[in-house]
């Protein structure tokens, strides 16, 4: 599979690279560790080389699978994208959220960047991850109790040390982007992108292309809600975050899967699924560099991966777009 650059970086990465978020089972209901290790493989053999993660996804738990899955196989043939600083061991930080462990314990998530925690939290990723280093670092939350200069001061660090190879941002703003770049230079930034769920494209796409980031696209089917398995009155796994989310009000599931039947035309032309074509229609969005996309077994990677085998026409792709553009998401007081 022909790779991407990131920005002006020399990491690249598989237009699709393997979302290791689900399979870390907090937040989605759980996950089958053997058939997310089975998935993780075959996706690799596919040809998606590269590989997302983060240590708050399971708490170390998503790391950890990563790392046995990909034990043995030649360093330089795959990539790891992985994150820092949120912090569940301590009260340190900016609150973000209270949540539970997957057995139940209460617990609660803070941002914190602060340079020492940026240099152990790196240790430890290499530690659950089994590799020497990490091919883009990412800071997962912006943090508002430590100055981002303080923070990536000491990502150089670690890219000074070979433990790094390139820096990127997740959730950042134009201006957090903007703050960073006096700092490091930025390899790219990952954020949320999907057919229903567009904002980026007012200000943080033309920043990308004018400062040569790389857009990595997370929640590209808006988790699951874009393969159109979903109908209202669903029911989702306790410990699942998507339950209460306004994307997924019967409401919203009920006007996306109305715009969903607007794609299937396409979809059947080329005995593709529909999610395969809104991966195909992101892949190819400006700006878009690489696009996650999750997977908890092997069936689920392989239907991931005839996205990439399937060819839309730019008429194809403007009609897909069109319809998009038509589609507005209930407002809360609606739902």
């Amino acid at each position: 599979m022909e790779l991407r650059s990131l920005g002006n970086t020399n990491v690249q990465v598989s237009p699709m690279a393997f979302g290791a978020w689900a399979i870390g089972g907090w937040m989605w209901g759980g996950a089958d560790e053997q058939e997310a290790l089975r998935a993780i493989r075959a996706s690799f053999d596919a040809g998606i080389s590269s590989i997302d993660t983060a240590p708050v996804y399971g708490f170390g738990k998503s790391e950890e699978l990563v790392g046995k899955a990909m034990e043995g196989i030649a360093r330089d043939k795959f990539q790891l994208l992985t994150k820092f600083g949120l912090n569940w061991e301590s009260a340190e930080g900016e609150f973000y959220f209270d949540t539970n462990t997957e057995d139940g314990k209460p617990l609660k998530v803070f941002k914190w960047a602060n340079p020492k925690r940026v240099i152990r939290e790196c240790e430890n990723s290499l530690r659950r991850l089994k590799t020497d280093y990490i091919d883009l670092y990412q800071i997962h939350w912006p943090d508002t109790t430590t100055p981002i200069q303080e923070t990536f001061e000491a990502v150089e660090k670690l890219i000074s040390q070979g433990k790094v190879r390139a820096a990127g941002v997740c959730n950042y703003s134009t201006d957090q982007v903007n703050e960073a770049l006096k700092t490091i230079p930025l390899a790219s930034n990952q954020v949320p992108y999907s057919l229903i769920n567009r904002e980026i494209e007012k200000a943080v796409i033309p920043q990308a292309l004018e400062r040569k980031i790389g857009i990595i696209a997370y929640s590209p089917l808006q988790r699951g809600l874009l393969t159109g398995k979903i109908k209202p009155g669903h029911k989702f796994n306790s410990g699942d975050t998507r339950e209460g989310n306004r994307f997924y009000s019967d409401e919203n599931i009920k006007r996306v899967n109305q715009l969903l039947e607007k794609l299937r035309p396409i979809a059947e032309s080329h005995s593709a699924t529909l999610a395969q074509i809104i991966i195909h229609w992101t892949l190819h969005r400006p700006g878009i560099a690489c696009v996650l996309v999750g997977a908890r077994n092997n069936e689920q990677v392989n239907d991931n991966v005839k996205a990439l085998t399937i060819t839309l026409s730019s008429e194809e792709l403007m009609e897909i777009t069109k319809i998009a553009d038509g589609f507005v998401l209930a407002k809360p007081e609606a739902v």
